[in-house]
């Protein structure tokens, strides 16, 4: 649940600019742990439980 501001929730209170940034933000969040996840598993042999590769 977000804050509160009297009756209303926090992100009621945001400007459209700042939702734009926030999403932008978090896309961008998600595209690093894609690549990272990406980057751990890049040489695992499909379809065989093991260590993943190390990524550094």
């Amino acid at each position: 649940m977000t804050n509160r501001i009297g009756n209303k929730d926090v992100a009621q209170q945001r400007s459209k600019s700042e939702k734009a940034r926030i999403k932008a933000q978090n896309i961008a969040n998600e595209a690093v742990k894609k690549a990272e996840a990406r980057a751990k598993y890049r040489n695992a042999v499909k379809g065989q439980p093991g260590q993943p590769a190390l990524a550094s």
